[in-house]
């Protein structure tokens, strides 16, 4: 069989501890990586099946690749320290308008100074991280009652910040450069000569940054700090006898979710939107990431992906099925049917496989290594 390990001998701790220990497994993603950096733009360019239009990059890929980083993010807080929260969307949206505001420019006036604080637009791949960093911040302002507070006192602690940051920019006008509608538009994404327009360019932007952030991910979770957030989700006093210090477990758990999940959250506007309001990251977009992690697995980095493209592409088999075989169907039957099979799923795998589709995974490959005789 392909997937053996007869012959591959290591001799060094690091080589026994690597990712990916198995050779395989390494090939197979070598193989990915280049097929997503390489194939898919030559094909998306050439325009043969199936990037013969746009769709399949603006529509599918690029949001896919946004909502699988933000999902990295929501995983390391709620599957890796097991602090529930219900406001990522709200991180998002800070992720989203902070660096709207760095792309434009900043002018905060203090009027009782007599002066004001003003900063010069930035260019978008600047502003971006930028973004990140401001919603780092606020996530460890709220990640303070934690220290005092969890389960599903923490969840409603941070569903008050997701209402609270929906009201201030809806209401503060100073987010949207006093503009009288609410919503903006993504200045031009540049840095120096490099100027990203067209769908493709786009698409390796968000590919880079899924690449980098999930292998820093990886890595930081399989780390001292990966461990001491471990220690904290399975029990918190029991970590901190063992000289965990909660606060600083906590916090930076916080700190490092909510930077991933703000520059997912200014790559979905920038890269993907265009153009978007407050209603772009309300509460049901929150949501949307929390299955996507219960769906693809808790305190698993490719669960992340399984989740988020279990989300993208059961609407769209779900419309494009039945009109494959001739059966009419409404958008609000759809609409309904991806609520039905989602909870029906969430539900079975709470049931049968609490670790989502990435233990199925793991699962299938314990079995194809031990064929034909699988446990």
């Amino acid at each position: 069989m392909l997937y053996r390990e007869a012959g591959q001998f290591k001799t060094t701790y690091a080589a026994d501890m690597a990712v990916f220990p198995i050779r395989q497994d390494r090939i197979a993603l070598a193989l990915l990586v280049a097929v997503a950096f390489i194939a898919v733009p030559f094909m998306a360019e050439a325009q043969v099946w199936p990037f013969r239009t746009d769709y399949m990059v603006r529509a599918i890929l690029i949001p896919f690749l946004i909502l699988s980083l933000a999902a990295v993010g929501v995983n390391i807080l709620i599957g890796y320290c097991g602090q529930i929260s219900l406001g990522s969307g709200a991180f998002m949206a800070i992720g989203a308008y902070s660096a709207y505001k760095f792309a434009t420019g900043v002018h905060i006036p203090l009027a009782w100074l007599g002066t004001a604080i003003s900063i010069p637009p930035l260019p978008g791949l600047i502003s971006i991280p930028l973004g990140g960093l401001m919603a780092a911040l606020v996530g460890i302002l709220f990640g303070i009652p934690s220290l005092r507070i969890k389960g599903l006192y923490l969840a409603v602690a941070t569903l008050a910040a997701q209402f609270f940051f929906d009201w201030v920019f809806i209401r503060v006008k100073w987010f949207v450069n006093y503009n009288s509608s609410g919503s903006v538009s993504a200045p031009d994404m540049y840095l120096g000569p490099i100027h990203i327009n067209t769908p493709v360019e786009r698409y390796l932007l968000c590919l880079s940054a899924v690449v980098i952030f999930a292998t820093l991910a990886k890595n930081l979770v399989r780390g001292n700090i990966g461990r001491q957030w471990m220690a904290i989700r399975d029990m918190d006093i029991a970590a901190e006898l063992m000289g965990i210090r909660p606060l600083y477990a906590k916090l930076s758990a916080f700190a490092v979710s909510s930077f991933i999940v703000g520059v997912a959250g200014a790559l979905f506007a920038f890269m993907y939107l265009g153009a978007w309001e407050p209603l772009a990251f309300d509460i049901n977009r929150s949501f949307q990431l929390l299955f996507m992690v219960i769906i693809g697995g808790l305190g698993s980095i490719l669960g992340c992906f399984l989740g988020a493209a279990f989300i993208l592409i059961l609407p769209i088999m779900l419309d494009q099925i039945p009109h494959a075989v001739g059966i009419p169907v409404s958008v609000e039957t759809v609409s309904h049917l991806v609520f039905i099979v989602t909870g029906g799923l969430i539900c079975y795998l709470l049931i049968v496989e609490p670790r989502g589709f990435a233990r199925l995974w793991g699962i299938a490959k314990e079995k194809l290594r031990l064929w034909p005789f699988p446990y």
